[in-house]
């Protein structure tokens, strides 16, 4: 009876109270803790470098850069050449960029290395054999490669896993066959609108990629003022398997400007920025006259899986919930005349504690382009903060 008692006191149910209060602020921080999804507030650019078209380095001509990675280990970043072996051997560069001052200075990139791709029989891919336009590095010293292959040969895409040591290809993940190209041209990916994207989470367990374009059986290639339905395909990198795909429509852009009569528009690559299906993606435009480039920050949380639909074009796409995108920048905002941008990739910390994006351009080997490296400073909001915030308390 006294210990009845003693519960029924007021200051025992007010301290039952407090607990049971701090239980359920712990319990939400680890769930926050455990989504560990990351949004960003802010972007600013923080500076430009270029390298010319022609730029000889170690007996190859740099150029075609068209996918980036980093590798914050060794504080180093890889870029992938699209060069179809008509320069040199398929290959990737190995790049330092500076950005010690928290900004990117015109002399800011130096060439360190190239790494010429061997197939399974340690052999260099023959010529034509490859579309290289995605890389991607593990923590396991390797690095995935995406190649769009060539439909009018015949040639399949694929995603390899090379050593970055040797250049050797280690493993291939197995492409679903609705992307394949068909020599009837009725389904599979459209030629050159392929796996040009690349990225892995932060914990190394998932891989994702997309088609640029529609592929045959799921829709139209964007045109003027019309997006189209892309695939985003998501790996599985414990099995390597793939294991889900996601709807993504690319922005319809109407030129204002088209004398040339020119239009590719498309979805270039993708960027993980957790282990929650949270992305930037990049959408970049050509109507002749110039690039228009965007960055859009995509959420894959709430996307149909529509793996098991083998085309869209026979069902109603409008009953299918595609990835949720949210404008994050219009590079035509900035003070700087855009090329070819088609890779991205998170870089370092910068001096103020912030976190850098680089992005690069492909210069197509073209003497009116040059390969253009943009940095931007990111503001991310982490779970912890997001927490205190919604709790009223400064970080």
């Amino acid at each position: 009876m006294q210990l009845m008692k003693k519960l029924r006191t007021p200051l025992f149910i007010i301290y039952l109270t407090i607990t049971i209060i701090i239980s359920s602020i712990i319990s939400i921080f680890f769930s926050n803790i455990a989504s560990a999804t990351v949004k960003i507030t802010d972007i600013k650019f923080i500076g430009a470098a270029t390298l010319p078209t022609g730029y000889s380095f170690q007996k190859t001509e740099l150029g075609g850069l068209s996918g980036i990675t980093y590798d914050a280990k060794n504080d180093l970043y890889y870029a992938i050449s699209d060069d179809r072996g008509q320069k040199a051997p398929a290959r990737f560069y190995t790049l330092k960029i500076d950005l010690s001052t928290g900004k990117l200075t015109k002399d800011g990139v130096i060439p360190v290395a190239v790494t010429t791709l061997l197939n399974e029989n340690n052999q260099k891919f023959p010529p034509s054999e490859t579309d290289t336009e995605g890389i991607a590095v593990t923590n396991k010293a390797t690095v995935f490669i995406a190649s769009e292959g060539d439909v009018q040969k015949s040639i399949n895409p694929f995603i390899k896993e090379f050593s970055l040591s040797s250049g050797q290809a280690i493993t291939s993940l197995p492409i679903p066959d609705k992307f394949l190209p068909d020599p009837k041209s009725q389904q599979g990916i459209r030629n050159n609108l392929a796996f040009e994207s690349l990225t892995i989470s932060e914990n190394n367990q998932s891989l994702f990629t997309a088609t640029e374009n529609a592929l045959i059986q799921d829709g139209a290639a964007a045109k003027p003022g019309f997006g189209s339905p892309c695939r985003i395909v998501q790996y599985n990198l414990a099995t390597n398997q793939p294991e889900k795909e996601f709807l993504y429509i690319t922005e319809p852009v109407t030129p204002l400007f088209n004398f040339t009569g020119r239009f590719d528009s498309g979805l270039p690559d993708l960027l993980s920025l957790d282990n929650q299906g949270h992305l930037l993606s990049v959408e970049r435009t050509f109507t002749g006259l110039g690039f228009a480039i965007s960055l859009f920050q995509v959420s894959l949380e709430n996307g149909d899986d529509i793996h098991d639909i083998n085309s869209l074009s026979n069902i109603d796409i409008n009953k299918i919930k595609p990835v949720e995108k949210k404008l994050l920048l219009d590079l035509q905002t900035l003070d700087v005349a855009l090329d070819n941008i088609e890779g991205l990739t998170l870089g370092p910390k910068l001096p103020d504690g912030q976190t850098s994006l680089i992005l690069v351009s492909d210069n197509n080997f073209n003497k009116l382009q040059s390969t253009q490296i943009l940095a931007f400073k990111l503001k991310l909001e982490s779970p912890l903060n997001r927490l205190l915030r919604l709790l009223r308390i400064s970080p």
